[in-house]
């Protein structure tokens, strides 16, 4: 991280004297390092709070013997099991999809992704269904380590932006990107940063 934080600092004054106060940031391992998975977990906790997705992904777990299920096993999980663990209709669909995404090869695995480039990757997986763009550009920032995705659509990432630069209203996602050119290739490391900002620009951090 040392020299993505060197080259932030130079490029963005003023997100190089926010990345001098708070200093490096500690990145946990990733909880899920295949794409399959960490697909699973992130159609469970759309628009849920964390707490509440760990649970019903726990349930879903007990079903498999502890752990999430195999791409076949969880083809093979009638829907009342998963209706029981709390999945709407739709995130029902939406795993069925992963799971047989993940058993024809279209969701590659890890090795097989560490090949394909990001823009590879977005395309393959946002023809997933209850798979957004921003969905994967999580699984590339936080499971495959990408280092160069700004997902300029979040808006974290965006008011982290806002709060730093002084402005009255958050860059559109357009803007975002022409301005983060600046941060290449490092921009999945100034999006930590700008999460960072967002976070202590909330009036519960102050």
């Amino acid at each position: 991280m040392r020299k993505a934080i060197a080259h932030l600092s130079a490029a963005d004054p003023l997100l190089g004297a926010h990345i001098g106060r708070i200093g490096r940031i500690k990145r946990d391992p990733p909880q899920f390092s295949e794409p399959y998975p960490a697909l699973l977990s992130a159609v469970a906790h759309q628009q849920l709070h964390a707490r509440a997705a760990e649970a019903i992904l726990g349930r879903l777990k007990m079903l498999s013997g502890g752990a999430l299920p195999s791409p076949a096993a969880m083809l093979a999980l009638p829907e009342e099991a998963l209706r029981g663990c709390g999945f709407s209709a739709s995130k029902m669909a939406a795993l069925r999809d992963i799971a047989a995404k993940a058993a024809d090869g279209t969701i590659p695995s890890r090795a097989r992704a560490l090949r394909l480039t990001d823009s590879e990757l977005i395309g393959r997986l946002t023809a997933i269904r209850g798979v957004g763009q921003w969905t994967v550009e999580m699984l590339l920032i936080f499971t495959l380590r990408r280092p160069d995705v700004l997902p300029v659509d979040d808006f974290g990432v965006r008011e982290g932006y806002r709060l730093l630069h002084g402005l009255a209203a958050q860059p559109k996602p357009k803007e975002l990107a022409r301005l983060g050119e600046l941060w290449a290739p490092y921009r999945s490391t100034a999006a930590l940063y700008l999460w960072r900002a967002a976070d202590l620009g909330k009036p519960e951090a102050k």
